[in-house]
């Protein structure tokens, strides 16, 4: 069984493990849709921060990526983990990993634009809606939410 304890979330090798975090992205958030819809523009980028959740068995079992914006922001996407292990700590384990690269790049906040049955997560993680819902084509409703750390948020 994994928990959170038994989790290690680290910045994922690049190219190397480029296509174990495409299959995990295309298997969670695109399942029967094209493979090219789990890669992104920008992906091989030097500066974007690919996540990933490993269980005590060194299981690939969570991801997300970290894209900087020109705004000074970090936005985060392709957050997905294992079905199997859904609701039980690997994204709250993602989301904390991210805000230490936040704060370690000096960022004033991270942001997505969060799947309707995301929100509900995001919200238990100190993020807010902000802005009106939004019809992503292929997928569904979408939120644009913010996670600003509790100091700059003062």
């Amino acid at each position: 069984m994994t928990g959170p304890d038994s989790l290690r979330v680290r910045a994922l090798r690049w190219p190397e493990e480029a296509e174990t975090l495409h299959g995990l992205r295309r298997r969670v958030l695109y399942p029967g849709l094209p493979a090219t819809k789990a890669l992104y523009p920008g992906d091989e980028d030097p500066g974007v921060v690919h996540l990933g959740a490993f269980d005590a068995d060194g299981r690939f079992v969570g991801c997300a990526s970290l894209f900087p914006r020109e705004d000074g922001t970090l936005q985060l996407r392709g957050m997905a983990v294992d079905t199997s292990l859904q609701r039980g700590g690997v994204g709250a384990a993602i989301v904390r990993a991210a805000y230490d690269v936040a704060a370690g790049q000096r960022r004033p906040s991270l942001w997505c634009n969060a799947r309707l049955l995301a929100v509900g997560f995001y919200e238990r993680q100190g993020w807010m809606v902000e802005g009106g819902q939004f019809d992503v084509p292929d997928i569904g409703p979408h939120y644009v939410m913010r996670w600003t750390p509790p100091a700059a948020a003062g």
